[in-house]
């Protein structure tokens, strides 16, 4: 399975970034998604998910903020980041929910976020 996020970059606070992950596989229409993040020196942690059916969640810190949303057509999941804070700064990465052992992960993509 190969993972690639993108469209991070550099936002002032309040801003909005709109990232991809473009996922390989045959299973990935029925595979729950999931974006994570990594702050500097902090464990990864999850930010929303989604169902192959578009079924979705969202942790506190991206509710009424994020949306998440998929393209099975294209094995793509997307992140809307609106009202974005500081806090937000971060790689941020998509893999399947939930996570395996020694899970792989790829590439991520840094959202720094001005304040």
């Amino acid at each position: 399975v190969q993972l690639q996020a993108s469209g991070g970059g550099l936002v002032q606070a309040g801003g909005s970034l709109r990232l991809s992950c473009a996922a390989s596989g045959t299973m990935f229409s029925i595979t729950t998604m999931g974006w994570y993040r990594q702050a500097p020196g902090k464990q990864r942690e999850l930010v929303a998910t989604i169902t192959g059916r578009g079924r979705t969640y969202y942790e506190d810190s991206a509710k009424g903020r994020f949306t998440i949303s998929r393209d099975n057509a294209k094995n793509t999941v997307f992140l809307q980041m609106n009202s974005l804070k500081s806090e937000d700064t971060a790689v941020y990465y998509c893999n399947r929910w939930p996570l395996v052992r020694n899970e792989y992960w790829g590439q991520g993509t840094l959202v720094t976020v001005s304040s």
